[in-house]
């Protein structure tokens, strides 16, 4: 299975191509976010290795931010999450990488989690965006109002989510929308 999603950015100029596809032992997300950052420019390019539970098991960030170039590897094992080769054991407990920079990394949490229509689930996920230096701890609050909409609390950020059929959000309210 492959299902793909291209995105515009609400809030900068901006772009984003992700695709996911089901590969022997698990799944494989990956894309290219390109957009106006602080720094100038940004180009990156996200992959993330997610077991067939929906875990997440490794991701791999890297490009460019204006002058400043970058190639990050995020690996979760028994231990718990290190962001090139430092270990941050206290976020051992998180399962989900969330990237702040795309909207293509809520897929995976949704599809682990499944939430019934009417019902709510806090996500707590180990978060990384452009420009950071570790792993963060982001808990996310859902609650799923229908099939395809669910309301969402991260950080100072609050919104209706409007999910695609697969599986991608297609609205992203002020940020990201799906074309």
């Amino acid at each position: 299975m492959i299902e793909t999603a291209l995105w515009k950015r609400l809030d900068v100029a901006g772009h984003d191509a992700a695709r996911i596809e089901t590969v022997p032992g698990g799944h494989l997300l990956h894309g290219t976010a390109v957009f106006r950052h602080e720094d100038g420019p940004a180009c990156v390019s996200y992959q993330l290795d997610i077991a067939p539970d929906w875990s997440t098991r490794r991701g791999r960030v890297r490009g460019f931010a204006g002058e400043k170039s970058f190639d990050h590897e995020i690996v979760r094992d028994a231990d718990g999450w290190a962001l090139d080769g430092v270990a941050q054991p206290e976020l051992a407990h998180l399962v989900d990488l969330d990237l702040g920079f795309t909207p293509a990394t809520n897929l995976q949490q949704l599809r682990r989690v499944r939430i019934g229509v009417g019902e709510a689930a806090e996500i707590r996920v180990a978060w990384f965006d452009v420009g950071a230096e570790r792993l963060v701890e982001l808990p996310q609050s859902y609650r799923r109002l229908d099939e395809s909409r669910y309301a969402y609390r991260g950080f100072s950020y609050a919104a209706t989510l409007e999910m695609a059929a697969s599986g991608f959000v297609r609205l992203y309210p002020e940020l990201w929308e799906m074309e």
